[in-house]
C-alpha cells in the first residue's frame, strides 16, 4: 500500500483542515503544463494548501456507493503546483485516505502502480483561493466487507528529497465518521481472456503484444532467478546489495533473499495472466489481492526488454506486490529515490516494488 508523497516539488508539513475560499473546479489554463498560471506557480509553503473531507450522509446501505467528497484549497496569495497522482484529480490512485474501522486500519484494495518519473502534464495548478474538489467511492478501493462506523481523514505522508536532503511533513484534513453497511469488494471488469501455453492474456492483446509480453516474461525470469542466486550466496554488505536495500544486516539479507525466491517461483511455476487493457500513460499496475494477474500500460510498450526501467524490470516491480509473494509496497519511484531510500531507511527499501526492480535489473552493473 502506497504511504508517502513523492513529486518533483517541494513539500513541507501542511496542517490546517478547515476549507477556505470558494470551490471550484480548475480549468484547462491551469492544468500542469499550461501557460501563465503554471509557468508562475510556486513551491508549497506552509499552509499553502488546507484540505476539506465531507459526505452529504451519514449512514451507507450495501447497494449504495459511500461516497466523500474531498477539496482541496489554495490558500496562499500565489499559484501552486501539486502532483496529481496524490490529489483525488483523477480519483483515489494512491492511500490517500486513512480509513478506520473499530481503529484498525482497513485495508486498501486499490491498484498498485508502476510510473514513470513525473513530467509537466502529471501537474496541476491551482490559483489563489481556488480549489479541487472531487467525489470519491471508498468501495472502489477500499475493503468495506464489514459492517460498522468507519472513521476517514485525508492523510497523505510526504516524501521529497531536495538535494541531499528529505523534507517530510503531513497533508490532513478533517476527521469524518461514517457509518456503512458491508459490501463486497468492488471487481474489475475482465475481458475474454486467450491462453498461450501457461500464460493467459487478456484486454485484447493482440499477437504483437502477446510475443512482446513473453520475451518480457522470459527476461523477467532470468531476472528473478540471477537475484535469488545471488542471494543464496555468502551473506555480506556488497555494493550492489547495499545500493539498493541499505545497510547490511543478515536479517535484510534473509528478506530480500526471501522475496526473490517467491518472485522467481512465481515466475517459474505460477499461472500468470496479463491484461493489455490499460491505457494510462504509467508502466502497469496489480491489485495485490489478485496474483498473478499484470496489467500492462502505454509505458511498458516503449521500455527496453531489460535494463533500466525495461518490461522485464516492471514485470519483477509488479510481482513483488501481491500480498502472497512479497507484498511490496511502492515508497518512491525512480533510482535517485530508491539509492536515496536505501540510505535513509533501509526497512522501507526492503519493502520497495521499485529497489526490488532496480536489483533485478542490475543496471549499472554492480557485484
Amino acid at each position: 500500500m502506497s504511504k508517502n508523497l513523492r513529486g518533483n516539488f517541494k513539500w513541507m508539513a501542511i496542517a490546517g483542515a478547515s476549507l477556505l475560499g470558494a470551490c471550484g473546479v480548475p480549468g484547462d489554463e491551469t492544468a500542469a503544463g499550461g501557460e501563465g498560471l503554471a509557468q508562475g506557480a510556486q513551491e508549497l509553503a506552509a499552509r499553502d494548501v488546507s484540505v476539506r473531507l465531507s459526505s452529504e450522509k451519514a449512514t451507507f446501505g450495501a447497494s449504495e456507493k459511500a461516497s466523500v467528497t474531498v477539496t482541496l484549497t489554495n490558500d496562499s496569495r500565489h499559484p501552486v503546483k501539486l502532483l496529481k497522482w496524490y490529489t483525488p484529480a483523477e480519483g483515489l490512485e494512491e492511500a490517500l485516505l486513512q480509513v478506520k474501522l473499530n481503529g484498525e486500519d482497513v485495508e486498501f484494495t486499490g491498484p498498485h502502480y508502476k510510473r514513470p518519473a513525473a513530467s509537466e502534464k502529471d501537474f496541476l495548478t491551482l490559483a489563489p483561493g481556488e480549489s479541487l474538489s472531487r467525489t470519491v467511492d471508498l468501495g472502489e478501493v477500499y475493503d468495506l466487507s464489514r459492517t460498522g462506523s468507519y472513521s476517514l481523514r485525508f492523510d497523505v505522508a510526504v516524501e521529497k528529497l531536495h538535494g541531499n536532503s528529505a523534507k517530510a511533513g503531513r497533508l490532513e484534513s478533517n476527521d469524518v465518521t461514517v457509518w456503512i453497511e458491508g459490501r463486497a469488494a468492488a471487481k474489475p471488469v475482465v475481458d475474454s481472456p486467450t491462453t498461450l501455453g501457461a500464460i493467459t492474456f487478456s484486454g485484447r492483446c493482440d499477437a504483437t503484444q502477446q510475443s512482446t509480453i513473453m520475451n518480457a516474461l522470459n527476461a523477467a525470469s532470468a531476472m528473478a532467478n540471477d537475484s535469488s542466486s545471488y542471494l543464496n550466496g555468502t551473506p555480506s554488505g556488497t555494493v550492489r546489495y547495499t545500493t539498493w536495500f541499505g545497510a547490511f544486516s543478515s536479517s535484510g539479507w534473509t528478506t530480500a533473499k526471501t522475496h526473490f525466491a517467491a518472485i522467481k517461483d512465481a515466475f517459474d511455476t505460477k499461472p500468470v495472466t496479463v491484461d493489455c487493457g490499460c491505457k494510462k500513460s504509467y508502466y502497469a499496475y496489480v491489485y495485490p489481492s489478485q496474483p498473478y494477474k499484470i496489467y500492462v500500460c502505454n509505458a511498458f510498450w516503449a521500455a527496453p526488454m531489460t535494463g533500466t526501467d525495461s518490461k522485464g524490470g516492471t514485470l519483477i516491480h509488479e510481482m513483488s506486490h501481491f500480498t502472497v509473494v512479497a507484498g511490496t509496497d511502492d515508497h518512491v519511484y525512480g533510482q535517485s529515490g530508491a539509492k536515496s531510500l536505501a540510505i535513509s531507511s533501509p526497512t522501507d527499501a526492503l519493502d520497495n516494488a521499485d529497489s526490488h526492480e532496480y536489483f533485478a535489473e542490475n543496471t549499472p552493473f554492480l557485484q
